[in-house]
């Protein structure tokens, strides 16, 4: 039992960032995995009980004025982002956390944060849904790309507030903006509608996200820089699951229909010549 304690608090304080080891959600890894829990026993179970015989709230307002915040964070953490990794002292090969008493150390570790904090705050995406009785969107696919990323940018704000990790961050705000962006459009009005021709390419960009994120991580293996390599493979992992997550969606959505499509065409080609011949 000695050696279980003494590991827990080597893995959740010696190694924490002295930076942010103390931050509010941060100390330790219990309220984010509480959260999270709660967040899948409500939309999986406790939501759809509450909503079985209530009609669907509408909560159009509240969803515009979500993905506005949304648009609005995601840009300021691009921003934020680019001054960073734009620094002549960024290395795309392999870049370590600052020195922590560096002020950029602290600055992009309060960026980090409300990075972290959005991730709990997206959670609201699937809680809308719920609310809405849209359950058709409450995928498997949705369900466990919400639960990881906040335990993932936790990993980050705790250990890492810094260095490789605003890479990662930084594409994925960009994004975000663009993602919250047509859920915006979308959400204005069927008179809209014309305008979202590019839906499937916000999947498209999510693949490429994850791709770069997977070469990027892979390449970074062979330059090391006092970035932990742990930390590096967990990424690479991540960038599969995502990938292979993302795809599957791709498939199903896009390119499956096309192929039953045109199969059907094929039959109703065939069909229509053997009923000509015989009248």
């Amino acid at each position: 039992m000695d050696s279980i304690i003494n590991a827990y608090k080597y893995i959740n304080e010696d190694l924490a960032s002295p930076v942010t080891k103390d931050w509010f959600l941060v100390s330790t890894p219990w309220p984010v995995l509480g959260i999270v829990a709660c967040y899948l026993f409500f939309c999986t179970r406790l939501g759809p009980y509450f909503m079985s015989n209530k009609e669907p709230y509408e909560l159009k307002t509240a969803i515009k004025l979500y993905n506005i915040f949304q648009v609005l964070i995601s840009s300021f953490l691009v921003y934020e982002g680019f001054i960073y990794v734009s620094h002549q002292d960024y290395d795309f090969k392999c870049q370590a956390p600052d020195d922590v008493d560096s002020p950029r150390s602290h600055r992009i570790a309060r960026n980090i944060y409300i990075y972290f904090a959005l991730k709990l705050i997206e959670l609201l995406d699937t809680i809308f849904f719920v609310l809405r009785k849209s359950y058709r969107q409450v995928s498997s696919l949705h369900l466990h790309h919400h639960s990881l990323m906040p335990m993932a940018s936790w990993i980050a704000i705790k250990y890492i507030p810094g260095g490789q990790c605003v890479l990662v961050g930084w594409v994925n705000s960009f994004v975000h903006v663009i993602m919250y962006g047509y859920y915006l459009i979308s959400g204005m009005g069927p008179q809209y509608k014309k305008y979202l021709w590019w839906k499937k390419y916000v999947t498209v960009l999510q693949l490429v996200q994850f791709a770069f994120i997977f070469c990027h991580s892979i390449r970074s293996l062979f330059y090391p820089c006092g970035y932990p390599t742990a930390i590096k493979y967990l990424t690479v992992m991540y960038s599969i699951v995502f990938m292979n997550m993302f795809g599957q969606f791709y498939y199903q959505s896009y390119v499956k229909p096309k192929k039953q499509a045109k199969k059907s065409d094929k039959n109703g080609v065939k069909n229509g010549v053997k009923k000509s011949r015989v009248d």
